[in-house]
């Protein structure tokens, strides 16, 4: 297993900076989403060129890291048509950047039928992931086309909410160009995470083939709502996920998220030592 971490996790600086840092703190692969980490520099679709992919790619690779994921998160169900055309265009656009930069993945979540990307009943519905699958299809295709894969995370709180929908749509797209990026804690809510290990095995066997990076963090349940946190700060029971890493994903790319600088190289031992104790 490659642990990795978002780079807009680490402590705030220019990316040379970030990418040391991540570097020193002992981890071997980032989650780059560009408008989070890059300000110095415009990240717009007219600013992708093949000379900045290729600029990137030699500052990773100064510092040793992969690029386990090029997140571009944002909202395929989207009715207003207008937003619709310009999301999936950047997508397209993220996608051809991926191929020059040697990314691993194009990271997404999977939204939600409004403009405003929020939480509402009809996220669970058969309609909203009808309309994902047909959005989603034609940014497979150019996926296909640049040989890059995207990789969709369930979360349950979006149209892709259970290991049941997302392997519906992989069935319906039925492309090898697309996976999925697998965070456990993702799949619970306040409504359902004392079932957790019931999920994780659920996940792991529908899913378990077409998983291409594993997300790791911790939760706590906070009165009624369940908190994401740093990976060995919360209840996280993580035996069965590192199993599955050990014995079917052993060289795969896990990238930490929610930590905070001051917890981030605590967060990667924590994970380590579970790897290390795993008998397989």
């Amino acid at each position: 297993m490659q642990i990795g971490i978002r780079l807009h996790d680490v402590k705030e600086a220019p990316l040379a900076e970030r990418l040391q840092t991540a570097h020193e703190q002992g981890f071997s692969c980032a989650h780059l989403a560009l408008g989070k980490v890059i300000s110095e520099n415009p990240v717009d679709d007219g600013a992708l060129t093949p000379g900045y992919a290729m600029y990137l790619k030699k500052l990773f690779a100064e510092n040793q890291l992969d690029i386990a994921v090029l997140g571009c998160y944002l909202n395929l169900a989207n009715p207003n048509p207008v937003s619709l055309k310009t999301t999936t265009r950047r997508y397209l656009t993220n996608i051809r950047f991926a191929a020059q930069l040697g990314a691993g993945v194009v990271g997404t979540e999977t939204g939600a039928p409004n403009e405003e990307y929020r939480f509402e009943e009809a996220c669970h519905s058969e309609e909203a992931l009808e309309l994902f699958i047909k959005n989603v299809r034609p940014v497979v295709e150019y996926a296909e086309k640049m040989g890059v894969i995207l990789a969709i995370e369930p979360v349950y709180r979006h149209i892709v909410s259970t290991p049941k929908r997302a392997r519906k749509v992989l069935d319906a797209i039925d492309s090898p160009n697309l996976q999925i990026i697998f965070d456990p804690v993702n799949l619970l809510d306040i409504s359902n995470y004392q079932n957790s290990d019931e999920i994780f095995a659920e996940t792991i066997e529908l899913l378990g083939e077409d998983v291409a990076v594993m997300h790791l963090k911790d939760y706590r349940v906070e009165g009624n709502q369940l908190i994401s946190t740093a990976a060995g700060t919360g209840q996280m029971d993580y035996s069965r996920i590192i199993r599955f890493i050990k014995e079917r994903k052993p060289y795969i790319h896990a990238t930490l998220e929610d930590t905070v600088p001051a917890n981030a190289v605590q967060a990667r031992e924590h994970i380590q030592q579970l790897w290390d104790a795993c008998q397989v």
